[in-house]
């Protein structure tokens, strides 16, 4: 294998061409699971499309709210297009090789993008304490325009992080191994690989932790404090009831996403008592599963949405019923 050579500081870094992703060894029917990966990739694709459909071409729906729910169908996309396609060739097609250049993008994005996600969870409970807590000035606050600027500040802060963590990766000689024990090109065990030191590269993954996961994390927590604060000084118990009924969903979301993360981080990475491979299928399930079912759970949830939705596919299914009925009809004239 042919190293390139480059020199930075004064000192030899080594690129090696790329790399073979190594995970799952243990697993003798790994291919299962591939398969029910490509299902949820499908079902990904079918139910956020439709909600951005859905939402783009209906302008009534042009709200703050749903501008919320098309941020999160975008990046669910674009999140499982980057790992589902790639694990699916690496360990069902045994194509494990992936070139250094487009290691560094796979990693970009999908930490970009996890990072988005995490924000986009922050940013629907934003919406939520607004109209629990604010419901007179909800539409003055809560405006398409202040949510436009939320939602593209969250991808320049998502992206500019990711940029610089990724960036410094081209500083790192690797001349050692070149396996990768995970399932995509993950930072650290990339990071781990290298000769040279990479305290740096170990120091911003630990603060990109706390700005992509905890942070968003710890706002959505508070805002539920607050909501909760809010609802148990109304009067009504039916308006208690109404206000908290509109957060299940986004409730479900939160514990689809984080739960399983904090779990497997605090288990494997701190107390260390969860088999290597068992930590990588259990991070990829974990990173798969909620694109797959924000749609369903919450966008397709969304009363608006919902209606709008159904009325779409009864129309389809009514055009394709005529389109159908047409020649029939035909034969019979013609009779």
């Amino acid at each position: 294998m042919s190293y390139l050579r480059t020199v930075l500081n004064d000192s030899v870094i080594i690129h090696p061409p790329g790399f073979y992703i190594i995970g799952f060894e243990t697993y003798p029917f790994i291919s299962v699971y591939f398969i029910f990966l490509a299902f949820v990739y499908v079902v990904t694709l079918l139910f956020n499309s439709l909600v951005i459909y859905v939402i783009t071409f209906n302008h009534c729906l042009h709200t703050p709210k749903c501008l919320a729910i098309v941020n999160l169908a975008v990046i669910d996309i674009i999140l499982n297009s980057c790992l589902i396609p790639s694990m699916i060739k690496v360990f069902l097609l045994k194509d494990n090789f992936i070139p250094f250049n487009l290691c560094l993008v796979q990693m970009f994005v999908y930490y970009a993008f996890g990072t988005l996600e995490s924000y986009a969870l922050a940013i629907l409970a934003y919406d939520r304490l607004i109209a629990i807590c604010f419901p007179l000035r909800h539409n003055s606050i809560n405006t398409l325009r202040s949510m436009s600027c939320i939602v593209g500040l969250s991808w320049c802060i998502a992206l500019g992080i990711v940029a610089f963590a990724t960036g410094i990766m081209t500083r790192l000689s690797f001349c050692n191994s070149v396996r990768v024990f995970s399932y995509f090109c993950d930072y650290a065990p990339v990071f781990r690989l290298a000769c040279n030191d990479y305290t740096l590269h170990w120091s911003v993954a630990s603060i990109s932790s706390l700005v992509s996961q905890v942070g968003p994390l710890s706002f959505i927590l508070l805002s539920y404090v607050s909501i909760l604060v809010t609802v148990f000084r109304m009067k009504s118990i039916d308006s208690r009831l109404k206000a908290l009924a509109t957060c299940v969903e986004h409730i479900i979301l939160v514990a689809v996403y984080y739960i399983p993360i904090m779990t497997i981080f605090s288990i494997g990475f701190y107390l260390r008592l969860i088999d290597p491979d068992q930590r990588v299928l259990s991070l990829s399930l974990a990173s798969c599963i909620p694109p797959c079912v924000n749609p369903i759970v919450y966008s397709l949830k969304t009363k608006e949405i919902k209606i709008r939705a159904l009325a779409l596919v009864r129309k389809n299914t009514f055009d394709t019923d005529q389109h159908k009925s047409k020649p029939q009809r035909v034969n019979k004239t013609l009779q």
